[in-house]
């Protein structure tokens, strides 16, 4: 992935040398978060395009010393939501105040428990990497963003919200709902293979 060097002109030769090396560390990070939340390569790639066109445009802005990191993934997330926002509404996000529909996944959880392992690890144990890409990707965009940044990229939840731009208890809040609605789908999987508790044919 190739990085338009023009906007760099504002910044010294050291300045521009020590950005690019810092920064292009975290590119395969911030593509493999761009892939997950475009679902599509080449957006993705022209998603990261735009991260390092505004990093570099806004550098000045940047405190060194602080998580250069998080403040690129900041970017890439407000790129993200910019787009998103011009290409379509703010998806509708159900309510998942009820357990009924969750009823399985507790029924799971107290048997995968009875084998000292989680309904989590039970279910990922059996489930392929492809399919759990496709269950994180299905999300409603803001529980898909709060599960990337903190399960896959390891983001406090400080950090998401300086990089989201929400409050602390919002963040927590769209992880945890975002997890249940993955934990759901992930057991719906195993359970539709015959890998989950009390579902495996004999």
């Amino acid at each position: 992935m190739r990085v338009e060097r023009r906007e760099l002109a504002t910044l010294t030769a050291e300045q521009q040398t020590a950005f690019e090396q810092d920064s292009m560390q975290h590119l395969d990070a911030l593509y493999r978060t761009a892939l997950r939340m475009t679902r599509n390569p080449e957006d993705a790639e022209d998603l990261v395009q735009e991260t390092y066109l505004r990093a570099y445009r806004f550098f000045d802005k940047y405190q060194p010393g602080t998580n250069l990191r998080a403040w690129l993934f900041k970017i890439l997330t407000n790129a993200y939501i910019n787009r998103y926002r011009k290409q379509a509404t703010q998806p509708r996000v159900d309510s998942l105040d009820g357990t009924e529909e969750f009823a399985l996944y507790h029924q799971l959880d107290v048997e995968a428990a009875a084998h000292g392992k989680s309904v989590e690890a039970q279910a990922l144990d059996n489930i392929a990497e492809a399919d759990i890409k496709h269950a994180i990707e299905a999300l409603p965009v803001q529980f898909r963003m709060a599960v990337l940044l903190a399960d896959v990229e390891g983001f406090s939840y400080n950090d998401i919200a300086e990089i989201t731009g929400v409050k602390k208890g919002t963040v927590m809040s769209r992880l945890f709902r975002g997890r249940r609605l993955l934990q759901k789908a992930l057991v719906d999987q195993a359970r539709a293979a015959g890998f989950a508790a009390g579902t495996r044919a004999s």
